[in-house]
């Protein structure tokens, strides 16, 4: 297990050294949540914790995360107590939830298995990342159910199954926004946020730059990454 530090510090995690590891995505997912302190969030397939205690510290919202991995969901849990976060962890299928988080929560957020292709040698990395064509639709049903009405509902996938998640979704109040991974280079991860029951149009966002051209990352995916700024998707300032 290697720990790993988030948002300057403020979030530690321990990670498998072999399996699947989270990292920018979750850093990202978790900063186009619009929550606040007494919100209550879901993350499905939470993996070892990260994008829940980064939203918890970010927001001071208490989330609850599910994962289907028995030996990732126990260190979730141990994260969560390492970081004396306001999130708990459950063992279960998403698609299967126990009757006690069959309710409605203000944001549900997720990272979805979705990549296709050949299966990983690591069983935990496979289910992580590959999901089985239709699946990723099933993810998507799965959330909505569970956001309350004018509550939302985000998700960071690949920019190429753009065009799936946008059919599954209803066809109002979503947000799309691109990470660009250098300027001028076409966007190899999106953010998609959907507002239950909202009647505004669809709309794309500017996005984010992440990297300069030596590399670093530009001062606005800094400002994410290390000091916890939102990403801002809600007020659609960016």
């Amino acid at each position: 297990m290697n720990a790993e530090r988030f948002l300057g510090g403020r979030v530690v995690a321990r990670q498998s050294a072999t399996g699947f590891r989270s990292g920018l995505d979750a850093v990202m997912l978790a900063a186009a949540v619009p929550a606040e302190g007494g919100d209550e969030a879901l993350e499905l397939g939470s993996g070892a914790g990260t994008a829940s205690l980064c939203l918890a510290a970010r927001t001071g919202c208490r989330v609850v995360g599910v994962e289907i991995d028995p030996a990732l969901a126990a260190l979730a849990r141990e994260n969560a107590q390492t970081n004396r976060a306001s999130a708990e962890f459950t063992c279960a299928d998403i698609f299967d939830l126990p009757q006690a988080l069959k309710r409605d929560f203000t944001h549900v957020l997720c990272n979805p298995p979705f990549h296709e292709g050949e299966a990983s040698p690591d069983p935990a990395r496979d289910r992580a990342l590959r999901d089985g064509g239709q699946r990723l639709c099933s993810w998507i049903a799965s959330g909505l159910k569970r956001t309350v009405s004018g509550g939302t509902f985000t998700l960071i996938l690949r920019a190429d199954r753009l065009a799936e998640v946008l059919a599954a979704l209803p066809g109002r109040g979503t947000v799309i926004f691109p990470l660009w991974p250098k300027q001028g280079e076409a966007a190899k991860r999106v953010i998609v946020q959907a507002r239950k029951g909202a009647r505004a149009a669809p709309v794309l966002l500017p996005g984010l730059v992440l990297h300069q051209a030596d590399g670093a990352y530009t001062p606005e995916a800094d400002a994410v990454l290390r000091d916890g700024a939102s990403l801002a998707l809600d007020s659609r300032r960016l």
